[in-house]
């Protein structure tokens, strides 16, 4: 592992590189906030698909392309005169020390839900903090990710189940109404609609409180699907056959081969 001298040597020469790429290449001189958004969502989403595999060398890889677009954002804010990447680290020192007065201070938080609820009652206190407990959570967030946030923002100021055994009933509570929306007579969507975003509501509330990130537990299956479907369709190749050639009961038995191989 490097020392803190060759660490900060790194990011300062990483630093230099932005300088020259903005005052030499046209690509990178033409960028703005708005140019760059996309690119800077794609490159989070890279890092996510490295973090949930656990590929290290990606995970190292994509922590860059994101450090990068921090920098590139601090350089823009520099040239306009509004702040630049020393301001952007000060800032967020700040705001951690703020956040931690069980170190800094002389708050007492021996375990992490009382970290968390310290944290959001900070966050209410701070100069420029939302105005409301959920106002920080960001609109554009993923729907599955802006639930869970939800929840855990309520959670922090005491707004949870008293016993996550309770929220079962929520859950079995949100499919009977399901259930009973899509038998009425005259149902719409709409309807449909609302009570399926209930129950995954719900069912997200439950993962929450038995500790399971919903999001990564999605994403695990999706990609167990995935690679058990690849395994129906290679296997349906291999015998010159397709899809249209086969009954759902061969493809379930091919399916069934695929979760062996799992084991």
């Amino acid at each position: 592992m490097h020392t803190r001298e060759e660490k900060l040597k790194a990011f300062g020469e990483t630093l230099d590189v932005l300088d020259t790429l903005r005052e030499k290449c046209p690509w990178d001189r033409k960028q703005t906030n708005e140019s760059l958004r996309p690119n800077t969502i794609e490159e989070v989403y890279e890092l996510c698909d490295a973090l949930i595999a656990d590929d290290n060398p990606n995970i190292c890889k994509e922590l860059g392309d994101v450090l990068l677009h921090v920098a590139f954002y601090s350089k823009i804010g520099e040239e306009k005169g509004e702040f630049d990447i020393a301001d952007v680290c000060e800032r967020l020192n700040r705001k951690l020390i703020f956040r931690h007065p069980h170190i800094y201070g002389d708050v007492n938080a021996e375990t992490p839900e009382q970290v968390a609820g310290n944290w959001e009652k900070l966050k209410q206190r701070e100069k420029d903090g939302n105005k409301s407990v959920l106002g920080g959570v960001p609109a554009a967030l993923p729907a599955l990710i802006k639930a869970n946030r939800i929840q855990e923002k309520a959670r922090n100021v005491g707004f949870d189940w008293e016993k996550k055994e309770d929220v079962w009933a929520k859950v079995k509570e949100e499919i009977s109404e399901v259930e009973a929306e899509i038998s009425r007579d005259d149902t719409d969507k709409a309807r449909i609609d609302e009570e399926f975003g209930d129950l995954l509501f719900a069912v997200i509330n439950a993962a929450r409180l038995y500790g399971v990130d919903p999001e990564n537990a999605l994403e695990h299956t999706n990609r167990k699907f995935i690679a058990r479907f690849n395994h129906i369709e290679r296997t349906l190749k291999e015998g010159g056959r397709t899809f249209g050639d086969v009954t759902l009961a061969e493809m379930d038995e091919i399916w069934n081969e695929a979760k062996k191989l799992d084991n």
